[in-house]
Protein backbone atom coordinates (compact mmCIF):
# COMPACT_ATOMS: atom_id res chain seq x y z
CA UNK A 1 0.00 0.00 0.00
CA UNK A 2 1.96 2.97 -1.31
CA UNK A 3 -0.79 5.42 -2.24
CA UNK A 4 -1.98 8.34 -0.12
CA UNK A 5 -5.40 9.96 -0.50
CA UNK A 6 -5.39 13.73 0.11
CA UNK A 7 -8.68 15.46 0.85
CA UNK A 8 -8.57 19.18 0.03
CA UNK A 9 -11.80 20.73 1.28
CA UNK A 10 -11.82 24.34 0.07
CA UNK A 11 -14.10 27.35 0.19
CA UNK A 12 -15.77 26.84 -3.18
CA UNK A 13 -15.04 23.21 -3.99
CA UNK A 14 -13.83 19.90 -2.59
CA UNK A 15 -11.09 17.84 -4.20
CA UNK A 16 -9.63 14.43 -3.61
CA UNK A 17 -6.18 13.70 -5.04
CA UNK A 18 -4.49 10.32 -5.00
CA UNK A 19 -0.69 10.38 -4.77
CA UNK A 20 1.51 7.39 -5.55
CA UNK A 21 4.60 6.26 -3.65
CA UNK A 22 6.76 8.82 -5.47
CA UNK A 23 4.35 11.63 -4.47
CA UNK A 24 2.99 12.02 -8.00
CA UNK A 25 -0.70 12.85 -8.39
CA UNK A 26 -2.23 9.93 -10.29
CA UNK A 27 -5.98 10.52 -9.96
CA UNK A 28 -8.25 13.30 -8.78
CA UNK A 29 -11.83 14.46 -8.61
CA UNK A 30 -13.38 17.82 -7.79
CA UNK A 31 -16.87 19.13 -7.05
CA UNK A 32 -18.06 22.69 -6.49
CA UNK A 33 -20.82 23.41 -4.00
CA UNK A 34 -23.26 26.25 -3.35
CA UNK A 35 -22.25 29.43 -1.54
CA UNK A 36 -24.96 30.97 0.62
CA UNK A 37 -25.15 34.72 1.30
CA UNK A 38 -28.10 35.30 3.67
CA UNK A 39 -27.21 38.96 4.26
CA UNK A 40 -24.57 41.43 3.16
CA UNK A 41 -21.25 40.30 4.63
CA UNK A 42 -22.63 36.90 5.68
CA UNK A 43 -21.27 33.74 4.06
CA UNK A 44 -22.45 30.21 4.83
CA UNK A 45 -22.06 26.63 3.63
CA UNK A 46 -24.42 23.72 4.03
CA UNK A 47 -22.42 21.34 6.24
CA UNK A 48 -23.99 18.43 4.39
CA UNK A 49 -22.50 19.72 1.14
CA UNK A 50 -19.01 19.72 2.67
CA UNK A 51 -19.35 16.09 3.69
CA UNK A 52 -21.20 14.87 0.58
CA UNK A 53 -18.66 16.37 -1.82
CA UNK A 54 -15.82 14.92 0.25
CA UNK A 55 -17.22 11.40 0.16
CA UNK A 56 -18.10 11.65 -3.55
CA UNK A 57 -14.72 13.01 -4.68
CA UNK A 58 -12.82 10.42 -2.63
CA UNK A 59 -14.79 7.59 -4.21
CA UNK A 60 -14.36 9.10 -7.68
CA UNK A 61 -10.58 9.48 -7.31
CA UNK A 62 -10.24 5.91 -6.05
CA UNK A 63 -12.33 4.65 -8.96
CA UNK A 64 -10.24 6.61 -11.48
CA UNK A 65 -7.09 5.06 -10.08
CA UNK A 66 -8.36 1.58 -10.78
CA UNK A 67 -8.72 0.75 -7.11
CA UNK A 68 -5.30 1.77 -5.79
CA UNK A 69 -4.44 0.44 -2.35
CA UNK A 70 -4.40 3.39 0.03
CA UNK A 71 -2.05 3.44 3.01
CA UNK A 72 -3.48 6.55 4.66
CA UNK A 73 -5.57 9.69 4.27
CA UNK A 74 -4.38 13.26 4.76
CA UNK A 75 -6.81 16.16 5.17
CA UNK A 76 -6.38 19.85 4.45
CA UNK A 77 -9.22 22.31 4.76
CA UNK A 78 -10.54 25.85 4.62
CA UNK A 79 -9.73 27.24 8.03
CA UNK A 80 -11.79 29.17 10.61
CA UNK A 81 -15.10 28.02 9.10
CA UNK A 82 -17.26 27.09 12.09
CA UNK A 83 -19.65 24.20 12.61
CA UNK A 84 -21.68 22.99 15.59
CA UNK A 85 -23.50 19.67 15.63
CA UNK A 86 -25.30 17.24 17.93
CA UNK A 87 -22.90 14.89 19.70
CA UNK A 88 -25.24 11.89 19.32
CA UNK A 89 -26.92 12.39 15.95
CA UNK A 90 -24.20 14.32 14.10
CA UNK A 91 -26.84 16.75 12.85
CA UNK A 92 -25.63 20.37 12.49
CA UNK A 93 -27.64 23.01 14.32
CA UNK A 94 -27.03 25.65 11.61
CA UNK A 95 -25.21 26.17 8.34
CA UNK A 96 -21.43 26.41 8.63
CA UNK A 97 -20.33 30.02 9.11
CA UNK A 98 -17.52 30.59 6.60
CA UNK A 99 -14.20 32.28 7.38
CA UNK A 100 -15.17 35.18 5.09
CA UNK A 101 -18.28 35.94 7.16
CA UNK A 102 -18.33 39.32 8.95
CA UNK A 103 -21.49 39.03 11.07
CA UNK A 104 -19.59 39.27 14.35
CA UNK A 105 -17.98 42.64 13.59
CA UNK A 106 -19.98 44.42 16.30
CA UNK A 107 -19.11 41.73 18.83
CA UNK A 108 -15.41 42.11 18.02
CA UNK A 109 -15.60 45.89 18.28
CA UNK A 110 -17.26 45.62 21.69
CA UNK A 111 -14.58 43.24 22.97
CA UNK A 112 -11.87 45.55 21.63
CA UNK A 113 -13.46 48.53 23.37
CA UNK A 114 -13.41 46.53 26.60
CA UNK A 115 -9.66 45.98 26.17
CA UNK A 116 -9.85 42.25 25.47
CA UNK A 117 -7.77 42.19 22.26
CA UNK A 118 -4.46 42.20 24.16
CA UNK A 119 -5.48 38.98 25.94
CA UNK A 120 -6.49 37.38 22.64
CA UNK A 121 -3.27 38.36 20.89
CA UNK A 122 -1.06 37.33 23.81
CA UNK A 123 -2.51 33.83 23.96
CA UNK A 124 -3.53 33.05 20.40
CA UNK A 125 -1.28 35.28 18.27
CA UNK A 126 -4.41 36.52 16.48
CA UNK A 127 -6.36 39.76 16.40
CA UNK A 128 -9.94 40.28 17.47
CA UNK A 129 -11.61 39.90 14.09
CA UNK A 130 -14.75 38.20 12.72
CA UNK A 131 -12.44 36.12 10.50
CA UNK A 132 -11.70 33.64 13.29
CA UNK A 133 -13.88 30.89 14.70
CA UNK A 134 -14.28 32.04 18.30
CA UNK A 135 -16.85 34.79 17.82
CA UNK A 136 -18.63 32.76 15.13
CA UNK A 137 -19.13 29.98 17.69
CA UNK A 138 -20.30 32.51 20.29
CA UNK A 139 -22.81 33.88 17.75
CA UNK A 140 -24.24 30.41 17.12
CA UNK A 141 -24.71 29.78 20.84
CA UNK A 142 -26.47 33.12 21.21
CA UNK A 143 -28.63 33.04 18.09
CA UNK A 144 -29.68 29.44 17.46
CA UNK A 145 -32.66 28.61 19.65
CA UNK A 146 -31.75 26.30 22.51
CA UNK A 147 -28.10 26.06 21.47
CA UNK A 148 -26.59 27.45 24.67
CA UNK A 149 -28.57 25.17 26.96
CA UNK A 150 -27.74 22.15 24.81
CA UNK A 151 -24.06 23.09 24.71
CA UNK A 152 -23.90 23.52 28.48
CA UNK A 153 -25.59 20.13 28.86
CA UNK A 154 -22.81 18.55 26.78
CA UNK A 155 -25.06 17.74 23.83
CA UNK A 156 -23.27 19.87 21.20
CA UNK A 157 -19.76 19.81 19.79
CA UNK A 158 -17.77 22.37 17.83
CA UNK A 159 -15.36 21.86 15.01
CA UNK A 160 -13.63 23.46 12.09
CA UNK A 161 -14.02 21.67 8.76
CA UNK A 162 -11.28 19.11 9.45
CA UNK A 163 -13.05 18.08 12.66
CA UNK A 164 -16.38 17.80 10.85
CA UNK A 165 -14.86 15.60 8.13
CA UNK A 166 -13.06 13.30 10.59
CA UNK A 167 -16.27 12.97 12.59
CA UNK A 168 -18.13 11.82 9.49
CA UNK A 169 -15.29 9.68 8.10
CA UNK A 170 -15.06 7.79 11.40
CA UNK A 171 -18.80 7.53 11.92
CA UNK A 172 -18.75 9.91 14.88
CA UNK A 173 -16.06 7.93 16.71
CA UNK A 174 -13.42 10.67 16.81
CA UNK A 175 -13.69 14.36 17.77
CA UNK A 176 -10.27 15.85 17.03
CA UNK A 177 -8.40 18.63 15.29
CA UNK A 178 -4.74 19.42 14.68
CA UNK A 179 -2.63 22.22 16.12
CA UNK A 180 -2.74 24.37 12.96
CA UNK A 181 -6.53 24.45 12.80
CA UNK A 182 -6.82 24.93 16.56
CA UNK A 183 -4.48 27.91 16.25
CA UNK A 184 -6.98 29.64 13.94
CA UNK A 185 -9.99 29.44 16.24
CA UNK A 186 -8.99 32.37 18.51
CA UNK A 187 -9.56 29.94 21.39
CA UNK A 188 -6.19 28.13 21.50
CA UNK A 189 -3.10 29.17 23.45
CA UNK A 190 -0.35 28.60 20.89
CA UNK A 191 2.45 28.84 23.46
CA UNK A 192 0.99 26.51 26.08
CA UNK A 193 -0.56 24.17 23.50
CA UNK A 194 -4.04 24.03 25.01
CA UNK A 195 -7.46 25.63 24.81
CA UNK A 196 -7.67 28.95 26.66
CA UNK A 197 -10.20 28.84 29.48
CA UNK A 198 -9.89 32.63 29.84
CA UNK A 199 -11.05 33.27 26.28
CA UNK A 200 -13.70 30.54 26.28
CA UNK A 201 -15.19 31.91 29.50
CA UNK A 202 -15.26 35.46 28.12
CA UNK A 203 -17.05 34.30 24.95
CA UNK A 204 -19.39 31.99 26.86
CA UNK A 205 -18.13 28.83 25.19
CA UNK A 206 -18.30 25.56 27.18
CA UNK A 207 -14.93 23.83 26.83
CA UNK A 208 -16.68 20.47 26.61
CA UNK A 209 -17.57 21.41 23.02
CA UNK A 210 -13.95 21.61 21.88
CA UNK A 211 -12.09 18.80 20.08
CA UNK A 212 -8.87 17.14 21.21
CA UNK A 213 -5.80 18.74 19.61
CA UNK A 214 -3.11 16.55 18.05
CA UNK A 215 0.05 16.94 15.94
CA UNK A 216 -0.29 17.45 12.19
CA UNK A 217 1.00 13.89 11.64
CA UNK A 218 -0.88 11.73 14.12
CA UNK A 219 -3.50 9.02 14.49
CA UNK A 220 -6.87 10.62 13.76
CA UNK A 221 -8.83 7.37 13.62
CA UNK A 222 -9.97 5.11 10.78
CA UNK A 223 -12.69 5.56 8.18
CA UNK A 224 -15.90 3.59 8.39
CA UNK A 225 -15.43 0.30 6.50
CA UNK A 226 -18.47 0.94 4.30
CA UNK A 227 -17.12 4.23 2.87
CA UNK A 228 -14.21 2.95 0.79
CA UNK A 229 -14.44 -0.82 1.09
CA UNK A 230 -12.19 -1.13 4.15
CA UNK A 231 -11.03 1.03 7.07
CA UNK A 232 -8.28 3.51 6.08
CA UNK A 233 -6.24 5.32 8.74
CA UNK A 234 -6.36 9.13 8.80
CA UNK A 235 -2.80 10.15 9.62
CA UNK A 236 -2.39 13.79 8.60
CA UNK A 237 -4.27 17.08 9.06
CA UNK A 238 -3.28 20.68 8.47
CA UNK A 239 -5.20 23.83 7.63
CA UNK A 240 -4.88 24.72 3.98
CA UNK A 241 -2.26 27.45 4.30
CA UNK A 242 -0.14 25.43 6.69
CA UNK A 243 -0.42 22.40 4.41
CA UNK A 244 0.82 24.58 1.54
CA UNK A 245 3.75 25.72 3.69
CA UNK A 246 4.64 22.06 4.23
CA UNK A 247 4.07 21.24 0.55
CA UNK A 248 6.39 24.09 -0.43
CA UNK A 249 9.02 22.62 1.93
CA UNK A 250 9.33 25.93 3.81
CA UNK A 251 11.02 24.21 6.74
CA UNK A 252 13.80 26.73 7.36
CA UNK A 253 13.27 29.98 9.31
CA UNK A 254 12.86 32.88 6.89
CA UNK A 255 11.39 30.78 4.07
CA UNK A 256 8.29 32.40 2.62
CA UNK A 257 5.33 31.17 0.59
CA UNK A 258 2.13 32.69 -0.73
CA UNK A 259 -0.89 30.67 -1.79
CA UNK A 260 -3.44 32.10 -4.23
CA UNK A 261 -6.81 30.46 -3.89
CA UNK A 262 -10.09 32.16 -3.02
CA UNK A 263 -8.00 34.37 -0.76
CA UNK A 264 -4.26 34.86 -0.59
CA UNK A 265 -2.22 33.79 2.38
CA UNK A 266 1.46 34.47 2.89
CA UNK A 267 3.39 32.67 5.63
CA UNK A 268 6.98 33.08 6.77
CA UNK A 269 8.60 30.40 8.92
CA UNK A 270 9.91 31.93 12.17
CA UNK A 271 11.22 28.72 13.72
CA UNK A 272 10.42 27.40 17.19
CA UNK A 273 9.88 30.89 18.61
CA UNK A 274 6.55 32.68 18.16
CA UNK A 275 7.10 36.23 16.87
CA UNK A 276 4.82 39.02 18.06
CA UNK A 277 4.05 41.22 15.08
CA UNK A 278 4.25 45.00 15.32
CA UNK A 279 2.53 45.32 11.94
CA UNK A 280 -0.81 43.62 12.53
CA UNK A 281 0.20 40.27 11.11
CA UNK A 282 -0.83 37.04 12.77
CA UNK A 283 1.40 34.80 14.84
CA UNK A 284 0.38 31.23 14.18
CA UNK A 285 1.53 27.62 14.06
CA UNK A 286 3.03 26.60 10.71
CA UNK A 287 3.05 22.90 11.61
CA UNK A 288 3.52 20.71 14.66
CA UNK A 289 5.46 17.43 14.55
CA UNK A 290 6.46 15.19 17.46
CA UNK A 291 4.91 17.64 19.90
CA UNK A 292 7.07 20.57 18.73
CA UNK A 293 5.30 23.51 17.08
CA UNK A 294 7.05 25.51 14.38
CA UNK A 295 5.68 29.03 14.25
CA UNK A 296 4.99 31.47 11.43
CA UNK A 297 3.91 35.01 10.75
CA UNK A 298 0.93 35.10 8.44
CA UNK A 299 -0.77 37.75 6.39
CA UNK A 300 -4.26 37.04 5.11
CA UNK A 301 -5.90 38.58 2.05
CA UNK A 302 -9.61 37.82 1.85
CA UNK A 303 -10.02 38.29 -1.91
CA UNK A 304 -7.51 36.88 -4.42
CA UNK A 305 -8.89 34.26 -6.81
CA UNK A 306 -12.34 35.39 -5.70
CA UNK A 307 -11.77 38.63 -7.61
CA UNK A 308 -11.66 36.58 -10.82
CA UNK A 309 -14.90 34.88 -9.79
CA UNK A 310 -16.35 38.39 -9.40
CA UNK A 311 -15.32 39.23 -12.97
CA UNK A 312 -17.15 36.07 -14.04
CA UNK A 313 -20.22 36.00 -11.80
CA UNK A 314 -20.62 39.65 -10.79
CA UNK A 315 -19.58 41.72 -13.78
CA UNK A 316 -20.03 38.81 -16.22
CA UNK A 317 -17.20 40.04 -18.43
CA UNK A 318 -15.58 36.60 -18.63
CA UNK A 319 -17.08 33.15 -18.92
CA UNK A 320 -14.32 31.28 -17.08
CA UNK A 321 -11.20 32.12 -15.10
CA UNK A 322 -8.88 31.36 -18.03
CA UNK A 323 -10.23 34.37 -19.92
CA UNK A 324 -9.03 36.87 -17.29
CA UNK A 325 -5.38 36.94 -18.39
CA UNK A 326 -5.86 37.47 -22.16
CA UNK A 327 -8.45 40.14 -21.39
CA UNK A 328 -6.05 41.91 -19.00
CA UNK A 329 -3.29 41.83 -21.59
CA UNK A 330 -5.50 43.88 -23.93
CA UNK A 331 -5.96 46.72 -21.42
CA UNK A 332 -5.02 50.25 -22.41
CA UNK A 333 -1.60 50.93 -20.80
CA UNK A 334 -2.50 54.64 -20.51
CA UNK A 335 -5.30 53.84 -18.07
CA UNK A 336 -4.36 53.13 -14.46
CA UNK A 337 -7.42 51.64 -12.81
CA UNK A 338 -6.90 50.59 -9.21
CA UNK A 339 -9.33 48.07 -7.75
CA UNK A 340 -9.47 47.60 -3.97
CA UNK A 341 -11.38 44.29 -3.66
CA UNK A 342 -12.65 44.83 -0.12
CA UNK A 343 -15.85 42.89 -0.85
CA UNK A 344 -15.84 41.44 2.69
CA UNK A 345 -13.55 44.01 4.29
CA UNK A 346 -9.77 44.18 4.24
CA UNK A 347 -7.49 41.66 5.91
CA UNK A 348 -3.85 42.12 6.90
CA UNK A 349 -2.28 44.47 7.58
CA UNK A 350 -5.37 46.74 7.70
CA UNK A 351 -7.99 44.54 9.43
CA UNK A 352 -10.95 46.70 8.52
CA UNK A 353 -14.06 44.53 8.61
CA UNK A 354 -16.49 47.25 7.59
CA UNK A 355 -15.04 48.86 4.44
CA UNK A 356 -16.18 47.62 1.04
CA UNK A 357 -14.63 47.47 -2.43
CA UNK A 358 -13.91 50.45 -4.66
CA UNK A 359 -12.45 51.28 -8.08
CA UNK A 360 -10.35 54.37 -8.75
CA UNK A 361 -9.22 56.02 -12.00
CA UNK A 362 -12.31 55.31 -14.13
CA UNK A 363 -12.64 57.08 -17.48
CA UNK A 364 -15.15 56.89 -20.32
CA UNK A 365 -12.71 54.51 -21.97
CA UNK A 366 -12.57 52.07 -19.06
CA UNK A 367 -13.93 48.69 -20.07
CA UNK A 368 -13.70 44.95 -19.39
CA UNK A 369 -10.00 44.84 -20.29
CA UNK A 370 -9.06 47.49 -17.72
CA UNK A 371 -11.21 45.86 -15.05
CA UNK A 372 -9.55 42.49 -15.68
CA UNK A 373 -6.07 44.00 -15.40
CA UNK A 374 -6.97 45.91 -12.23
CA UNK A 375 -8.40 42.72 -10.71
CA UNK A 376 -5.23 40.71 -11.32
CA UNK A 377 -2.98 43.56 -10.20
CA UNK A 378 -4.93 43.94 -6.94
CA UNK A 379 -3.55 40.60 -5.80
CA UNK A 380 0.03 41.77 -6.34
CA UNK A 381 -0.54 45.00 -4.45
CA UNK A 382 -2.08 43.19 -1.49
CA UNK A 383 0.79 40.73 -1.41
CA UNK A 384 3.29 43.58 -1.27
CA UNK A 385 1.42 44.96 1.74
CA UNK A 386 1.92 41.63 3.50
CA UNK A 387 5.57 41.19 2.57
CA UNK A 388 6.47 44.70 3.69
CA UNK A 389 4.92 43.98 7.09
CA UNK A 390 6.72 40.63 7.35
CA UNK A 391 10.07 42.11 6.45
CA UNK A 392 9.63 44.82 9.08
CA UNK A 393 8.78 42.27 11.77
CA UNK A 394 11.70 40.00 10.87
CA UNK A 395 14.09 42.95 10.68
CA UNK A 396 13.03 43.87 14.22
CA UNK A 397 14.77 40.72 15.39
CA UNK A 398 11.94 38.24 15.63
CA UNK A 399 12.13 34.54 14.95
CA UNK A 400 15.08 32.18 14.99
CA UNK A 401 18.51 33.70 15.50
CA UNK A 402 19.86 35.16 12.27
CA UNK A 403 16.64 34.52 10.33
CA UNK A 404 15.33 37.13 7.93
CA UNK A 405 12.84 37.15 5.11
CA UNK A 406 14.34 35.38 2.10
CA UNK A 407 14.66 37.22 -1.20
CA UNK A 408 12.47 34.70 -3.02
CA UNK A 409 8.74 34.14 -2.72
CA UNK A 410 7.43 30.62 -3.42
CA UNK A 411 3.91 30.69 -4.85
CA UNK A 412 1.19 28.11 -5.39
CA UNK A 413 -2.56 27.77 -5.77
CA UNK A 414 -4.77 28.10 -8.83
CA UNK A 415 -4.07 31.76 -9.52
CA UNK A 416 -0.30 31.17 -9.58
CA UNK A 417 -0.83 29.57 -13.01
CA UNK A 418 -1.49 33.07 -14.41
CA UNK A 419 1.70 34.30 -16.07
CA UNK A 420 0.36 37.88 -16.04
CA UNK A 421 -0.48 37.86 -12.33
CA UNK A 422 2.83 36.28 -11.30
CA UNK A 423 4.94 38.63 -13.44
CA UNK A 424 3.14 41.64 -12.01
CA UNK A 425 3.67 40.20 -8.53
CA UNK A 426 7.43 39.95 -9.13
CA UNK A 427 7.43 43.48 -10.57
CA UNK A 428 5.54 45.13 -7.73
CA UNK A 429 7.40 43.39 -4.88
CA UNK A 430 10.77 43.77 -6.60
CA UNK A 431 11.79 40.18 -5.88
CA UNK A 432 11.94 36.81 -7.57
CA UNK A 433 8.80 34.68 -7.59
CA UNK A 434 9.29 30.93 -7.88
CA UNK A 435 6.47 28.65 -9.01
CA UNK A 436 6.96 24.92 -8.36
CA UNK A 437 6.21 22.11 -10.77
CA UNK A 438 3.58 20.83 -8.35
CA UNK A 439 1.03 23.63 -8.01
CA UNK A 440 -1.21 21.56 -5.75
CA UNK A 441 1.13 22.04 -2.82
CA UNK A 442 -1.74 22.21 -0.33
CA UNK A 443 -2.84 18.67 -1.15
CA UNK A 444 0.78 17.54 -1.41
CA UNK A 445 1.48 18.88 2.09
CA UNK A 446 -1.46 16.94 3.52
CA UNK A 447 -0.37 13.83 1.63
CA UNK A 448 3.20 14.09 2.90
CA UNK A 449 2.06 14.49 6.52
CA UNK A 450 0.00 11.30 6.27
CA UNK A 451 2.51 9.47 4.10
CA UNK A 452 5.53 10.00 6.31
CA UNK A 453 3.47 8.96 9.34
CA UNK A 454 2.51 5.80 7.45
CA UNK A 455 6.14 5.11 6.54
CA UNK A 456 5.46 5.55 2.82
CA UNK A 457 7.10 8.94 2.26
CA UNK A 458 10.56 10.24 3.22
CA UNK A 459 11.47 12.32 6.26
CA UNK A 460 11.44 16.09 6.22
CA UNK A 461 14.94 16.80 4.86
CA UNK A 462 14.64 14.32 1.99
CA UNK A 463 11.17 15.58 1.17
CA UNK A 464 12.50 19.16 0.96
CA UNK A 465 15.01 18.03 -1.68
CA UNK A 466 12.17 16.90 -3.96
CA UNK A 467 10.89 20.49 -4.42
CA UNK A 468 11.28 21.34 -8.12
CA UNK A 469 11.02 24.67 -9.94
CA UNK A 470 8.58 25.13 -12.83
CA UNK A 471 9.22 28.81 -13.58
CA UNK A 472 10.93 31.76 -11.97
CA UNK A 473 9.60 35.31 -12.52
CA UNK A 474 12.19 38.06 -12.18
CA UNK A 475 11.15 41.69 -11.61
CA UNK A 476 11.26 43.71 -14.85
CA UNK A 477 9.61 46.95 -13.70
CA UNK A 478 11.85 49.95 -13.00
CA UNK A 479 11.91 51.29 -9.46
CA UNK A 480 10.28 54.61 -10.32
CA UNK A 481 7.26 52.92 -11.94
CA UNK A 482 7.03 50.47 -9.07
CA UNK A 483 7.00 53.29 -6.52
CA UNK A 484 4.40 55.30 -8.48
CA UNK A 485 2.03 52.38 -8.88
CA UNK A 486 2.31 51.27 -5.27
CA UNK A 487 1.73 54.83 -4.01
CA UNK A 488 -1.48 54.92 -6.07
CA UNK A 489 -2.55 51.66 -4.45
CA UNK A 490 -1.87 53.03 -0.97
CA UNK A 491 -3.95 56.15 -1.70
CA UNK A 492 -6.77 53.96 -3.00
CA UNK A 493 -6.77 51.80 0.14
CA UNK A 494 -6.75 54.87 2.36
CA UNK A 495 -9.71 56.37 0.49
CA UNK A 496 -11.59 53.08 0.63
CA UNK A 497 -11.25 52.82 4.38
CA UNK A 498 -12.31 56.43 4.84
CA UNK A 499 -15.49 56.05 2.77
Amino acid sequence: MTHILAIDQGTTSTRAILFDGAMNAVASAQEEFTQHFPQSGWVEHDAGDLWATTAATCRAAIEKSGGAQIAAIGITNQRETTLVWDRKTGKPIHNAIVWQDRRTSAMCQKLKAEGFEETVTDRTGLLLDPYFSGTKLAWLLENVEGARARAEAGELVFGTVDTWLVWNLTGGAVHVTDATNAARTMLYDIRKGRWSKTICDRLGIPMSMLPEVRDCAADFGETRPDLFGRPIPILGIAGDQQAATVGQACFEPGMLKSTYGTGCFALINTGTTPVRSSNRLLTTIAYQLDGQPTYALEGSIFIAGAVVQWLRDGLRIIRNAREAQPLAEQADPAQDLVLVPAFTGLGAPYWNADCRGAVFGLTRGSGPEEFARAALESVGYQTRDLLAAMQADMAAGGGAEGASAKATLRVDGGMSASEFAMQFLADIIGARVDRPKVLETTALGAAWLAGQRAGVYPAQAEFAETWALDKSFAPAMDEATRATKYAAWQRAVDATMRF
